[in-house]
């Protein structure tokens, strides 16, 4: 059994993460499971910095692989915010509910297209320094005024997704994973974590 480290303490991206990649032989280790303290501060300006900054991190402590990811919700009409502070858009503190709060009141006077909003996650598979792959996914929808549904996590319950007709959080998981943005990046990003286990003798 091969262990590789999840750069999260999100049970809901954790859970998504294991059941996307769904890989035998391995062990996905969380951030709670490795009892890592401290924060990670995400200071990049992007999504693709922010994973980078958290596998860095994970790995200088541990030095074993680490798969870690940013993603956010992106709203063209409020000039992409949340974006890559989708987590703490109503403060560095806030609750889930807060920063929903915030979107709704900030799309108040919103209509039609200016509605529409796409999430994005860019994941990355670290094995050292400068040895890392990285994978994206989006997956465009629009802003319900009020919250559906009680499943996923975030901004899920606020994400219409018209193929559907339902918000991400009326979604099952299998659903849900098959369409969102993570599971998107997730799928491309496991051929290089399967190359890697290969190269390592462990049989997937």
């Amino acid at each position: 059994m091969v262990e590789l480290l999840i750069a999260s303490r999100n049970r809901g991206k954790v859970t998504e993460i294991r059941e996307i990649l769904s890989l035998k032989n391995v062990d996905l280790l969380d951030l709670h499971e490795l009892s890592f303290e401290g924060e990670i501060e995400e200071s990049g300006d992007t999504f693709e910095e922010n994973a980078l900054i958290k596998a860095r991190a994970v790995f200088h402590r541990y030095s074993r692989p680490v798969i870690a990811d940013d993603s956010g919700l992106v709203v063209p009409y409020l000039e992409g915010e949340p974006g890559v502070r989708s987590a703490r858009y109503a403060g560095p503190n806030a609750t889930v509910r807060e920063n929903n709060d915030l979107l709704l009141s900030r799309l108040r006077d919103a209509e039609g297209k200016e509605r529409d909003a796409f999430f994005r996650c860019v994941a990355v598979f670290y094995v050292g320094p400068k040895q890392y792959q990285t994978a994206e996914g989006t997956v465009h929808g629009t802003i319900t005024r009020e919250l559906h549904g009680t499943g996923g996590f975030g901004y899920d319950p606020l994400f219409y997704v018209e193929q559907y007709g339902r918000t991400m959080a009326q979604l099952a998981d299998a659903r849900k994973n098959a369409i969102s943005h993570r599971g998107k990046a997730f799928r491309a990003l496991k051929r290089h974590v399967i190359a890697y286990l290969a190269e390592h003798d462990v049989v997937e």
